[in-house]
């Protein structure tokens, strides 16, 4: 396959669990000045995926990086795993849980039913465990040191939130959203709303815009596509 990386290439990547969106930029970058030899290279992501989040990050590089606001824009999709009865700090699993509500959990009509009031033009509160700067610094840097900020709800869009599957207390759900929206603060949002708390326990990006999970290369793949030129390891930079 033919690459042109400093003219600008799109790659669609699945990224795996436990990696960072960073950790794949790194690795990508390092494997194109491998195999072209060069020192330098330009390359970003168009919206960062949580660690604990996989599914699609797209890639650009070269001059195509000047494309990068373009693509953060665009709608997305994600399907995923709430757990109702429970929360967590982090409104995920990088934290422990913190809390436990005692009781029945509310039945499957009422989970359903649910959706409608998270649909359409909302205002949300993005997680403490977040990477949006405050004064300076990230608010999980303060987050992961007990110390509380204040963050501004934002408005989001949500253009579809349908249940898949009910098998308590887990619920699956299928996301469409804008840019912004933070599927963490859903799953606050949605566990609030029906009085038993909730967290997310996996999400997968499945779409931006018009590029597709299932047309994405996983790592393997990658590393497969793009060996150096020359197996000579002196002659390339590092």
């Amino acid at each position: 396959m033919s690459f042109q990386f400093e003219q600008g290439e799109i790659l669609l990547i699945d990224k795996p669990i436990n990696w960072t969106s960073f950790d794949v930029v790194g690795k990508i970058r390092s494997l194109i000045r491998k195999r072209e030899k060069i020192r330098k290279i330009k390359i970003g992501h168009a919206g960062t995926l949580d660690p604990l989040a996989s599914g699609l990050l797209i890639l650009c590089t070269g001059k195509f990086t000047k494309r990068i606001e373009e693509f953060q824009g665009l709608e997305k999709e994600y399907t995923g795993t709430f757990r109702l009865g429970s929360t967590t700090p982090s409104f995920d699993l990088e934290t422990e849980v913190d809390r436990i509500f005692h009781g029945a959990l509310p039945g499957e009509s009422e989970i359903r039913e649910a959706t409608v009031h998270f649909t359409g033009a909302l205002e949300q509160i993005p997680p403490q465990f977040s990477a949006i700067k405050i004064d300076g610094k990230r608010a999980y840097e303060s987050a992961r040191k007990d110390i509380p900020v204040e963050i501004n709800a934002r408005k989001v869009t949500i253009e579809a939130f349908e249940i898949t599957r009910v098998e308590l207390p887990d619920v699956d759900f299928r996301v469409v959203c804008s840019k912004g929206t933070y599927i963490r603060s859903l799953a606050r949002d949605f566990g609030n709303h029906l009085g038993c708390g909730a967290h997310l326990t996996a999400l997968c990006r499945t779409r931006i815009g018009s590029y597709w999970l299932r047309d994405a290369f996983g790592m393997d793949d990658i590393v497969s596509l793009l060996p150096p030129k020359s197996w000579d390891t002196q002659e390339c930079f590092y």
